[in-house]
């Protein structure tokens, strides 16, 4: 075995790892918020934890560029960025 497949079968085990250790921490977010119910905060013991409501305004691109193709074409910015991906 190569080294360089060594480490892509390494990092595939840690993001395997990160996925696991991720989905228990939602479940233990899913049973601190249902404890919390419409509480925006809690405390136990030395943690103080919150969860609260965040109103955001987005603009809606599509419907944007459906009413004002030309504004929303000079307003438009194309990136590129390379996407990295172990299959």
């Amino acid at each position: 075995m190569n080294d360089m497949e060594a480490k892509v079968r390494e990092l595939r085990q840690l993001q395997a790892l990160i996925e696991e250790a991720q989905a228990e921490a939602e479940t233990i977010k899913d049973a601190i918020k249902a404890e919390m119910g419409d509480r925006e905060t809690l405390t136990a013991g030395e943690y103080k934890v919150t969860w609260k409501a965040i109103t955001s305004s987005r603009i809606d691109t599509a419907a944007l560029k459906r009413a004002f193709p030309d504004v929303a074409a000079r307003f438009t910015k194309e990136t590129t960025v390379r996407r990295f991906c172990v299959a």
